[in-house]
């Protein structure tokens, strides 16, 4: 379960409420969770909680499916999906594989997205909007001028704002799925203590 309480339709700000007819039909998401791509759907049940927050992050999915953006749908999805990785936010991961796809990504490539560096399947245009999404999550934006320079030589000004803004949004997204654990980021700690064969206490002898 989420760490945060969801909001029932019935609780719904009227503004949440069309988005929970095109999602949930005339379901109650949180007595009846599920959506038509398999996710619980708690992500939208717990945005509602604040309805300018919610309207903000559908007006961000809607600005990046426009038709007036200028950076090819492929390009982008790589971003995404690879943010899904890098943050290992499972939702974000699993839900823009399936994104991949839509957008016309071969197989092949998506299952070479976790090892993208030491793969020969991508373009050198996929390969520098890897290596900025990279630059991007794990470093926090420090991008090398050599990783920058290979993305100019395949993307305009426009369509790099556009493929940061895009990246990093999601890049936010993969972070609050974890930190709340919505969706399938309600997953438990993986690092934890593992006993000694004689219990917790027991560990090595420094001498």
């Amino acid at each position: 379960m989420p760490r945060l309480r969801q909001v029932p339709r019935a609780e719904a700000d009227p503004s949440v409420v069309p988005v929970y007819d095109m999602l949930f039909g005339d379901r109650d998401p949180v007595a009846h969770p599920g959506t038509a791509t398999g996710t619980p759907g708690d992500w939208w049940t717990v945005f509602a909680l604040v309805p300018e927050v919610f309207e903000h992050a559908v007006r961000g999915f809607a600005l990046y499916r426009n038709p007036a953006r200028k950076l090819d749908a492929q390009l982008r999805e790589l971003g995404q999906t690879r943010v899904g990785w890098a943050r290992a936010s499972q939702f974000v991961y699993s839900q823009h594989c399936k994104s991949c796809r839509t957008a016309g990504i071969s197989e092949e490539k998506i299952t070479a997205i976790p090892h993208w560096s030491t793969s020969d399947v991508f373009s050198a245009a996929e390969r520098a909007v890897l290596a900025y999404t990279d630059a991007l999550v794990y470093d926090g934006g420090r991008v090398a001028d050599g990783v920058f320079e290979a993305l100019r030589d395949h993307l305009s000004d426009e369509e790099i704002l556009e493929f940061t803004y895009i990246t990093a949004m999601y890049d936010m997204h993969a972070v609050m799925s974890r930190a709340l654990r919505t969706e399938f980021d309600d997953r438990d700690e993986p690092i934890v203590e593992i006993d000694g064969p004689d219990g917790p206490r027991m560990g090595l002898k420094i001498r």
